[in-house]
């Protein structure tokens, strides 16, 4: 009962007859004379009215290539460890069913276009692409969210695909997450959705959404559990050779400073100082005087810039370059907290934990091959 792979074509094409269709025999037709396979030993599930689990992706040209695979891996494998009714019919749905190039150059092509997929999914998820972002809303990928979504058990998005649920007006008033990069973008494009910058998935009632890219493998292995336990989700885990849960938000993998862009600016000012002066006490006083500003005026213009205040900006300065050393060196714990201003080890542990979500250990950890 395994997605059908044809060579040539990227393309998961289900096995699993689509909701309302009444045929048990293996070959059923759909509307357009498009194909679906059934598998043998499914088929006494299904003429037992017991359904398997439809889950629909969406893509679409730029897409990016791993939203699609990862979370589809995760499915298919997890099909492996199920009874023959109780696993995953994969479909990918696009505008059209030609082939198209991913972001990476991958080719890659739907099992069905927008306008033939009508029948309830119990997921629908929309993968992200590097695009998504700046783009304007994509009409036939929006309609098809906005019919497809409310007959769904469950509905999200893999990465940057949260802006087009947030253009089928599916965000408002919602928690969701999306890449690192791109969460500002986010919140500001959807001022009624609220934004998790650091989770790596978020539920929010029938909606789940993943942060960057291979966190939608992570958002994938959790459905998985929670769908068919711990055990399934682990021994999946461990046929893809990732954690089952990965530790800490994605924070972890984004840089808390981004140098200024411009190089001469009063900010990239004090940017240098805070990172050549780390074990110095950065007061919003000794800031000001940098940007030739008085306290107040640099606080505001600071927050205004940066979207974060002094303090929370020499904190994250610290937190990075500790993190520099812990990726790059066997340097002791009380030896970086002293290097990069924090008052002892403990004390950044407590930052760490606060921050990323996981202590120095764990992070230096995760940065090793073992």
């Amino acid at each position: 009962m395994l997605p059908l792979y044809r060579p040539g074509r990227l393309a998961f094409q289900s096995r699993y007859p689509p909701r309302g269709c009444q045929t048990p025999p293996l070959f059923c037709q759909r509307p357009a004379e498009k194909s679906c396979f059934v598998s043998e030993s499914a088929l006494g599930s299904l003429e037992k009215g017991i359904p398997l689990k439809t889950v629909a992706l969406a893509i679409f040209p730029g897409v990016q290539s791993l939203d699609v695979a990862g979370p589809l891996d995760v499915f298919y494998e997890a099909n492996r460890f199920l009874p023959a009714d109780r696993g995953y019919g994969l479909t990918l749905v696009a505008a059209s069913t030609e082939p198209f190039r991913s972001s990476n150059g991958l080719r890659l092509a739907a099992d069905m276009r927008f306008d033939e997929a009508r029948a309830p999914f119990d997921l629908v998820l929309v993968a992200g692409g590097p695009d998504l972002p700046q783009a304007a809303a994509d009409a036939d990928l929006v309609a098809w969210l906005r019919h497809a979504t409310p007959r769904a058990g469950h509905y999200g998005s893999i990465c940057t695909g949260t802006f087009a649920l947030g253009h089928a007006g599916l965000l408002d008033g919602k928690t969701v997450t999306t890449h690192w990069q791109e969460a500002s973008r986010l919140a500001e494009r959807f001022p009624l959705a609220n934004v998790e910058f650091d989770r790596i998935y978020v539920r929010d009632g029938v909606l789940v959404t993943s942060a960057g890219v291979t966190a939608g493998i992570d958002l994938a292995l959790a459905i998985v559990r929670e769908d068919h336990g711990a055990d399934v989700a682990l021994s999946v885990a461990k046929r893809l050779v990732v954690v089952a849960q990965r530790q800490g938000g994605q924070s972890q993998f984004s840089p808390y400073l981004v140098p200024p862009v411009e190089k001469d600016s009063q900010i990239a000012r004090v940017y240098a100082h805070v990172m050549s002066h780390l074990r110095e006490a950065s007061s919003v006083e000794t800031l000001a005087h940098i940007a030739g500003m008085s306290p107040r005026t640099f606080a505001r213009a600071f927050k205004e810039e940066a979207k974060k205040t002094p303090a929370e900006f020499v904190e994250g300065a610290r937190i990075d370059a500790a993190r520099n050393r812990l990726e790059s060196s066997d340097m002791a714990l009380k030896v970086i907290a002293y290097e990069c201003g924090f008052s002892h080890a403990e004390h950044m542990r407590q930052v760490f934990v606060k921050r990323l979500g996981l202590t120095p250990t764990q992070y230096r950890q995760s940065c090793r091959v073992s």
